[in-house]
């Protein structure tokens, strides 16, 4: 599954292209004090406390006004739990209109939609069964009540049984679940799953936010597949006129912008903004002049050093560095016969120093990022566990690299690495996107630490990072995961035996066992148990090094309350209908 900031990922995502050219030393900004990239005084709580900062109450609000934002994409597909829609920006701009079960917050972890659900609970572990209570008042914008009828629709096309040519973005976890049943007119939902599922609360989430079965029935017979395949697609083509959230789509200019005004039916609080606005702005060089002229009043761009420190000469803006999912790391292709053995694995792993890295690239940004010591959590996350540092992989530690192949019997002649057979270890590949200034240093940077060992290693860009993963043609590859609150199934996809995401086709029979019993688990503990100690094996087998979080940022105007960075995969838009100006 191919992603990038611009696609929506609930699943682990690759990140092809997010070039984040350092040219010069951005260095900290002005009210953190500390480098850490936040300026201002709007965020200035951000790190301390980032599910709350920026709040101000709805009686400090004024009744009214309207708030511009930039996005980076046009939408052609308004389905985002399609393959084609499936798209970051696209989510944004319906997180206020379509109903989810559950939602990602700043710190990263997740929260049921208190909004749409009353509750949320696994009452039975065998069969796994879930039983969600909608909020009683709960209705789409014409009146119709949201109930389990739009639970059964949206996983009937996201099964991939009752609609097989329903083109989705995932199936995982809907392929799992038995039956969907309502009760309690319509307001009960009980989910039987054939086989247990440990991250059911990613299904209906605000990743794939639920289409409204009623008007889907308007356009295709929802008992067979050549009608849900029709609603389906008719979701793709449409500018939903529908909502079930604080706002509704008024307008939808094409390449222009998306204008939201409140949806009068909605049952929560009402927001407090006559108007949200997305502007399309493709180039992200021009969101800085747009917020200087107050064309804007909210950008969120990938961070660039040119860029992050116009902003931060902007008047009566503050701004924000975050560290969010998505994670760079060096995979080795273990179909490149040299690098079957272990031992050349963890030599160059342990030759890299990772501190150095980030000191070279994103450590000119802000002094937030870290050394990454999981493969599948992030430090915020519950689970973290550093299962890297204890095997010296990261460390920069050339002797100690030297030790580990002394004692696999490995010798350097003549300034080349000799394999146990006495044969020279051949020149390795290591690959990167082309046009990625960063990765482009960081492979600069593995190749230098090779060559200290007798390694002779050739940096090459690729424009093609998905099919050159696919195709095997590399040695070494750096790139980027989105990561999930919801891990479990990421780690079968990324780590175990077959998978599509596992490129560099790694397998160890016991990570399988370990990883496909965490996702199968009914008790989330033992489940992060599990996948910590696969990850202890995957470390010690030497195929990913994890190398840091990449930085998100955010900029918006002082006056902007209750907005704040968020940098999974629901963005800043996460509490959309909260958003509002400061009275006085």
């Amino acid at each position: 599954m191919l992603r990038s900031k611009s696609r929506v990922a609930r699943y682990a995502a690759l990140v092809a292209g997010a070039a984040l050219v350092l040219s010069a030393c951005g260095g900290g900004g002005e009210g953190d004090g500390e480098g850490g990239g936040q300026t201002g005084q709007a965020f200035a709580e951000c790190d301390a406390n980032p599910n709350e900062c920026n709040s101000a109450p709805a009686d400090q609000l004024q009744d009214g006004g309207e708030i511009t934002m930039a996005i980076e994409k046009n939408i052609p597909n308004w389905n985002v739990t399609s393959s084609e829609g499936n798209v970051f920006e696209t989510a944004m701009v319906l997180k206020g209109v379509l109903p989810s079960t559950f939602y990602s917050q700043p710190d990263l972890s997740f929260k049921m939609n208190e909004a749409v659900l009353e509750s949320a609970e696994q009452t039975k572990d065998s069969p796994q069964t879930i039983v969600y209570k909608i909020n009683q008042d709960a209705v789409w914008s014409d009146g119709t009540p949201i109930s389990a009828d739009d639970f059964v629709y949206n996983w009937k096309v996201q099964n991939g049984k009752d609609c097989p040519d329903c083109a989705v973005a995932a199936t995982a976890g809907y392929d799992q679940v038995e039956s969907v049943k309502g009760s309690d007119n319509g307001k009960t939902v009980t989910v039987t799953y054939k086989k247990p599922f440990t991250d059911w609360q990613q299904l209906w989430e605000s990743g794939a936010p639920m289409y409204p079965a009623h008007i889907a029935a308007e356009h295709g017979d929802l008992n067979t597949p050549k009608g849900l395949k029709s609603s389906f697609e008719w979701f793709g083509k449409t500018v939903p006129d529908f909502s079930a959230g604080p706002y509704k789509i008024e307008k939808f200019e094409n390449d222009k912008s998306v204008t939201l005004v409140p949806n009068e039916k909605y049952w929560g609080e009402k927001p407090k903004l006559d108007r949200v606005i997305f502007r399309i702005i493709t180039e992200a060089a021009q969101e800085p002049t747009a917020l200087a002229n107050n064309e804007v009043q909210v950008i969120y761009p990938q961070p660039q050093v040119d860029l992050v420190n116009q902003v931060r000469n902007i008047p009566n803006v503050s701004s924000y560095v975050g560290l969010g999912l998505t994670w760079e790391h060096f995979d080795f292709n273990l179909d490149t016969p040299a690098l079957k053995d272990k031992a050349l694995r963890q030599a160059l792993f342990t030759a890299v120093d990772r501190q150095a890295l980030i000191d070279g690239t994103v450590g000119q940004f802000t002094d937030k990022v870290k050394p990454l010591n999981s493969n599948n959590f992030m430090p915020q996350q519950e689970g973290y566990e550093d299962v890297i540092s204890q095997t010296g992989q990261g460390a920069g530690d050339v002797e100690k690299a030297k030790q580990i192949l002394t004692d696999a019997g490995y010798k350097v002649e003549g300034g080349k690495l000799m394999d146990p057979d006495g044969k020279a270890v051949p020149q390795l590949r290591i690959r990167y996107t082309t046009g990625n200034q960063i990765r482009q240093d960081s492979c600069e940077l593995f190749a230098q630490s090779a060559k200290e060992l007798g390694v002779n290693v050739k940096v090459e860009p690729t424009d093609d990072l998905g099919g050159t993963l696919d195709s095997g043609d590399y040695d070494v590859m750096v790139f980027a995961w989105v990561a999930s609150p919801y891990p479990f199934a990421n780690a079968v996809q990324n780590w175990t035996t077959g998978q599509g995401n596992n490129f560099g086709n790694y397998s160890n029979e016991q990570v399988d066992k370990l990883l496909g019993e965490a996702a199968a688990e009914t008790d989330r503990q033992e489940a992060i148990s599990k996948v910590n100690e696969a990850n202890k094996i995957m470390a010690e087998d030497a195929y990913v090094l994890p190398l840091y979080q990449k930085p998100t940022f955010i900029a918006a105007y002082d006056n902007i309350a209750n907005i704040r960075n968020n940098s999974t995969l629901d963005g800043p838009v996460y509490n959309i209908g909260e958003w509002g100006l400061r009275a006085g």
